[in-house]
């Protein structure tokens, strides 16, 4: 009971193709793999960033997280 068969699967399918349209599927979908690639870039920048952020100081590397001063 707790499970479809492929038929339930199948109308559902045919359901949302009637609502939704074949041509806003395919939109949604290209919408979703730029989102996706876009992230996949995003972290990709974000790890080339913190990798440019060491300092080389008499020989040692070192690599800290950065600190706000007080204001005060």
């Amino acid at each position: 009971m707790g499970s479809f068969s492929i038929w339930h699967w199948l109308i559902v399918l045919v359901i949302v193709l009637l609502v939704f349209g074949t041509k806003k599927l395919r939109n949604l979908g290209e919408d979703l793999g730029g989102a996706v690639k876009g992230f996949k870039q995003g972290m990709k920048d974000g790890d080339a960033a913190v990798d440019n952020k060491t300092e080389q100081i008499g020989g040692q590397t070192i690599d800290a997280p950065a600190r706000e001063k007080d204001k005060a």
